[in-house]
């Protein structure tokens, strides 16, 4: 170092502590601890002890050492900032094996609903890895139903889909088959006029073979149902009743129920499902397999030919009566005739009253998870 002892701002200490700076301050200068402890008005004690290491230099006197050697306070502070980095516990590895977790998939949320444990990094990657099944190791993808803006999937929708796959895992159904499948298609059509008839709709399907759930969407996830297949002749319909109507529901589990009646999906992990968009035939951005699940919907409980004619002759002053009318000779009840005009008119607040929820029916007689519950399952 020079005589007048300026440190030159940009350097490398190799993380030695400070104290050996300000004391080649001193020999270059000639000055003694005292006289610096003189300067910087302060005991000798203080002094010794930052320049033997046993006290740190805080930002006080940080700024005092670059008074008393022409210096910059940020200089002392960085050394000091150096000595503390180098001394400083290494970090658990874990720390880092979270943060690549938590980068792919909402790991924090996927605990806090119960579908991991929290415990040592080891056995949360275990966890994580059984709960993925392996996906992405050589595994079919998931197939685009419908999506806005991009063919992918989030993080989000794939950890709601194998939670339905995870709890799926755990029932015993019978054999399915696609007779018996058509079979109950029939009995669940004579229950579209009694809201309280959907806490049957899970055992209807047990019976078919069709393993239904409801799970709770994550945050930031839009979803309405998936048709995923956990073998090729085991399917599974899991939904997240999230606009919770009855309208929506039927609608939901019956384009469902035809990816299972057509086999679609057998050669990926699942169909996930927005169906917050436009429907039937004319709808953009959709492929051959939803606009055939979209026209069984359409149709299940009355046609769409009969209802688009029924609003043409009312519109625009479709009346109440005129919907229990419609309903009453559809023998559907009338949510499902709003629910649908809705979408035709563009307008969510017209008859709202009439939209059933249904969730707490469904839960009686159906497995759930989240809504404040957790449902059982194995990883």
């Amino acid at each position: 170092m020079d005589k007048g002892g300026i440190l030159n701002p940009v350097f490398d200490n190799h993380a030695e502590p400070p104290g050996v700076f300000i004391r080649e301050e001193l020999d270059a200068r000639g000055w003694t601890q005292r006289d610096l402890a003189f300067i910087l008005d302060c005991s000798e004690q203080t002094v010794t002890k930052v320049i033997s290491g046993k006290s740190g230099i805080s930002a006080e006197m940080a700024k005092a050492l670059a008074e008393a050697f022409g210096t910059s306070a940020s200089l002392w502070a960085g050394l000091q900032k150096e000595w503390e980095l180098r001394e400083a516990r290494a970090p658990d590895p874990a720390i880092k094996a979270r943060a690549a977790m938590q980068t792919a998939y909402p790991i924090r949320e996927m605990i806090s609903r119960g579908w991991l444990q929290e415990g040592e990094q080891s056995v949360l990657q275990m966890q994580f890895e059984r709960f993925f099944e392996g996906f992405g190791a050589g595994r079919p993808q998931i197939a685009a139903a419908f999506k806005k803006d991009s063919d992918e999937h989030s993080p989000e929708e794939l950890a709601w889909l194998f939670r339905v796959r995870q709890i799926a895992r755990g029932l015993d159904v019978p054999e399915y088959s696609n007779e018996k499948l058509r079979a109950a298609l029939q009995q669940l059509r004579s229950m579209v006029i009694d809201a309280d008839d959907v806490r049957r709709v899970p055992g209807i399907l047990l019976k078919a073979g069709v393993r239904f759930v409801v799970v709770e969407r994550l945050s930031n996830c839009k979803i309405d149902g998936v048709c995923t297949w956990l073998d090729d002749n085991t399917p599974v319909v899991g939904m997240t009743t999230r606009f919770n109507r009855l309208d929506n529901f039927w609608f939901v589990l019956i384009h469902e129920l035809t990816h299972v009646l057509e086999g679609h999906g057998k050669n990926s992990v699942g169909i996930i499902d927005d169906l917050d968009r436009d429907l039937g035939a004319d709808a953009i951005g959709v492929n051959d397999d939803e606009r055939v699940a979209d026209e069984a919907s359409l149709n299940f409980a009355f046609s769409r030919a009969k209802l688009m004619s029924f609003y043409n002759r009312k519109q625009p002053f479709i009346s109440e009566r005129d919907v229990i009318g419609f309903a009453g000779v559809s023998e559907v009840h009338p949510a499902i005739v709003v629910g649908q005009i809705q979408y035709i008119k563009k307008d969510f607040a017209w008859l709202r009253k009439w939209l059933v929820s249904i969730r707490a029916n469904l839960a009686e007689n159906c497995l759930v998870d989240g809504f404040g519950n957790v449902a059982k399952a194995t990883l």
